[in-house]
């Protein structure tokens, strides 16, 4: 299974896991270390912790609903000039500071600069 690109989902500021796009769908994975911590809490409803990654052929529904709609996903498709329909593309570039305690990045926080 080939990665195209890869996610890394942060929850309050702690690294949660990756998810990752492939040539078969989408997985999204939790991070032993998170799994492990006292304070560590799910992603969402539909994904409660676990040690198996989640799979799936399309975009994850938690995930695709952090995409911006509307007006702003005019603007961000236009200022990143992204596909509207790339909604992989969209999460990583629109998802950084969203509404709620998960944040999208493309790569590691410590390696992002502001």
């Amino acid at each position: 299974m080939n990665t195209f690109r890869t996610a890394y989902i942060y929850v309050r500021d702690s690294f949660a896991g990756l998810l990752s796009e492939t040539d078969e769908g989408y997985i999204f994975t939790y991070d032993p270390a998170y799994l492990s911590a006292p304070n560590a809490s799910a992603v969402s409803l539909t994904m409660p912790l676990s040690e198996k990654p989640y799979v799936s052929k399309t975009l994850f529904p938690f995930f695709d609903g952090l995409v911006p709609e509307g007006w702003l996903l005019e603007v961000v498709s236009r200022n990143w000039k992204l596909d509207p329909q790339d909604r992989f593309g969209l999460l990583l570039v629109a998802c950084r500071d969203g509404i709620g305690n998960v944040s999208v990045y493309d790569k590691p926080r410590s390696e992002v600069t502001e």
